[in-house]
């Protein structure tokens, strides 16, 4: 059987913005995409999306995407044979630092370096490699966070890989629950926690929603961390500030910068206040306290 590889060349910033935007858009597809850097010089990043089936309705949900990002690209065509995309993309990751984190696959093993808190992570169908803006920020934000105020429960909500909840117990040494409404996302993660061996400090599970008993189980947080979309992000204030212990810390992210006073303005109808914004790759990540 062969795909279409359906290809357009941007900048590094577009590109990260377009690889998430795609990625929404065809989630239920399960469209492998990629981002291969073509030209570092001449900053020039190619975004792939495999496609089968009918090819000019992807196409079209493609430029639609566009549109909505206003990116007027032209998109290129190549029949491919169908091989192991996820595996294939993940060998051209390269490895990416943010803060003491050093997140990697199996190939950079050896490429850490001492003092590194070294998080191998093979992504499979699961979002979340480190090397998204918003995981990256995240990660950055995270470390700061748990420095200074030391929490001793902590929740991933739309945990993915599982990066995040694996960066937080290698660095706070604390019980962190990782949740994701995706039953495969949860066995991706599971299998990244026994990898990089916390598995006695990360607890992963599958739930939809606040309403599963694990929450109420584990709960409340001193920190938590959902690195998911700015709509659900805004819809789960209220839940966010049943769940959190009275002096706790948020990071959200999977933000647009354009999204950024929309959500602030949600968390601050539940008594929550600003601390911090990173902004990398137009993307933002947010610190906000109770």
């Amino acid at each position: 059987m062969t795909q279409t590889r359906l290809h357009l060349t941007t900048g590094r910033i577009d590109a990260a913005r377009i690889f998430a935007a795609f990625e929404a858009a065809f989630e239920e597809d399960g469209f492998p995409i990629a981002v291969l850097e073509v030209d570092e010089a001449r900053d020039i990043q190619e975004i792939s999306l495999y496609a089968d089936g009918d090819i000019d309705e992807a196409e079209q949900r493609m430029h639609a995407v566009l549109e909505e990002l206003s990116l007027p690209l032209t998109i290129g065509r190549e029949a491919v044979p169908e091989v192991d995309w996820v595996a294939l993309s993940l060998e051209g990751l390269k490895p990416v630092r943010a803060g003491r984190f050093f997140v990697h696959g199996a190939h950079d093993r050896q490429k850490r370096r001492s003092g590194d808190l070294a998080v191998e992570i093979e992504a499979g169908l699961a979002f979340g490699t480190g090397h998204h803006g918003t995981t990256a920020g995240c990660l950055e934000v995270l470390e700061e966070v748990a420095r200074r105020e030391r929490p001793r429960n902590a929740l991933d909500l739309g945990t993915g890989s599982a990066v995040l909840a694996i960066a937080l117990a290698k660095f706070s040494h604390i019980p962190v629950l990782a949740t994701d409404i995706d039953p495969v996302a949860t066995r991706v993660a599971a299998d990244n926690v026994r990898l990089n061996g916390v598995s006695a400090l990360v607890e992963t599970a599958t739930a939809p929603g606040f309403h599963h008993p694990v929450f109420s189980a584990r709960g409340p947080f001193d920190l938590i961390v959902a690195n998911i979309l700015a709509k659900p992000l805004m819809r789960l204030a209220p839940q966010m500030a049943r769940h959190l212990t009275p002096r706790g810390s948020i990071v959200l992210s999977g933000i647009l910068e354009r999204q950024r006073n929309a959500v602030l303005a949600a968390y601050a109808g539940q008594k929550f206040r600003h601390v911090r914004t990173l902004e990398r790759e137009g993307w933002v990540t947010l610190h906000l306290k109770r």
